[in-house]
């Protein structure tokens, strides 16, 4: 299935990954990246930053450029801010029409499940520095139907029936009032709409249409939102209910199947979660649990021009101490180990490293920008604070370190 490499065979030593911080830690919040190839092969990255997360209204989405050759990040600048309100959990991609989308959400009152999700346009975006130059700000407007309270009602009691079974008379009792107020809202117009956020990329479907990964703290389960003309009107899958499957990220099989693999904000074991679809996302299995560790944090799939899927991910079911890179050769279905990007032993001089974006460009090299916070090691070469780290690797690198 997969060519031989060099590497693997032992003829070719792969480079060992270059990496920097896109700019110095600060003491501001920086998080959730983002990372995208434009065309003439400069990388684009977003992020937010401000003084907190909901809880700031100083949080703005930023951005910055990697110019192609070039050996360190370009200034960082606005993408855009929404004054007196937390701009947050910005994702890019870049369609077939060489257009470039950004999404965000705008929290309206200091809670996730106030979030407006928003998105802008350009094709103005290959710039040699600053944002890219957008047309018309819009509201990624969400209308459930009927199907999703229905939907609702049937899968959250059995999904979480296995955990209800297993808790004490006093967790039961919460967890009846966590259902109960989930299925009030499900029935409620405005918890449906709102409180949907981004976090991973964009799946391009076809030349058309466009898939946006979405999911809900007040709910605690995910959603899928599609256009197929430029974001004027949006159609909504079933809801993808789950025992906390949140922050979906999205590959496609070769037979045509979607897979989403979900952040697991549920009960233990803490695991990666995973749906398939087989209607280009309109519908979705049950999301169910894999082996693979998560300490509920944010992780991204890729399917590789060879075959293979890579997960970037925390690889642990508790703390941010490590970012590992995990390799799949039957599409998902099992995964191994293969790199970390950066790695700790757990503990108070951890550093912290989550929330992981990733590429491949067309050189075929990998690209990856996450969540930074130095160890007490590092702090003293790089600062305290916060930052966006980036990482260039290769899949030969990946897949030495299976052997």
């Amino acid at each position: 299935m997969f060519p031989a490499c060099l590497a693997v065979v032992g003829l070719v030593t792969p480079p060992p990954p270059q990496s920097h911080l896109i700019f110095p830690p600060q003491s501001l919040h920086n998080h959730g990246s983002c990372v995208v190839e434009c065309s003439n092969g400069d990388l684009l990255a977003c992020w937010y930053r401000g003084s907190g997360e909901r809880s700031a209204d100083d949080v703005a989405v930023m951005g910055a450029r990697l110019r192609r050759g070039a050996r360190a990040w370009g200034k960082p600048f606005v993408m855009t801010d929404t004054p007196g309100f937390p701009d947050t959990n910005p994702c890019m991609v870049i369609d077939p029409q060489r257009r470039l989308w950004l999404f965000w959400s705008t929290i309206l009152d200091n809670h996730w499940e106030s979030a407006l999700t928003k998105f802008l346009i350009s094709t103005d975006y290959e710039r040699s520095a600053g944002p890219p130059r957008w047309r018309a700000e819009k509201v990624l407007h969400l209308k459930p139907g009927p199907e999703f309270l229905a939907a609702v009602q049937r899968d959250l009691p059995t999904q979480w029936a296995p955990y209800r079974q297993a808790a004490s008379p006093a967790d039961r009792e919460k967890l009846d009032a966590y259902l109960a107020e989930r299925l009030r809202k499900a029935g409620d117009k405005l918890s449906v709409r709102l409180g949907w956020m981004t976090r991973a990329h964009p799946f391009v479907l076809d030349e058309r249409r466009l898939l946006v990964p979405l999911y809900s703290d007040g709910f605690d389960f995910s959603l899928m939102a599609i256009t197929g003309d430029g974001g004027a009107t949006w159609q909504v899958s079933t809801p993808l209910v789950g025992p906390g499957d949140v922050q979906p990220t999205i590959a496609r099989r070769r037979d045509g199947t979607l897979v989403a693999f979900f952040r697991d904000n549920g009960p233990p074991p803490q695991r990666v979660m995973v749906a398939e679809s087989t209607d280009d996302g309109l519908t979705w299995s049950l999301a169910r649990d894999t082996d693979v560790p998560d300490p509920g944090a944010g992780l991204e799939v890729l399917a590789l021009r060879s075959g293979r899927w890579i997960l970037v991910h925390n690889g642990t079911e508790r703390g941010r101490h490590q970012l590992a890179v995990s390799v799949s050769e039957d599409e998902g279905r099992t995964w191994r180990v293969a790199r970390y990007l950066d790695r700790d032993d757990p503990g108070p001089n951890a550093g912290s490293y989550s929330y992981p974006s990733v590429i491949q460009a067309r050189d075929g090299s990998l690209h990856a920008t996450y969540s930074f916070t130095p160890n007490a090691a590092e702090r003293e070469k790089a600062g305290r604070g916060e930052s966006i780290k980036y990482v260039r690797f290769t899949e030969e690198w990946l897949l030495e370190g299976l052997r």
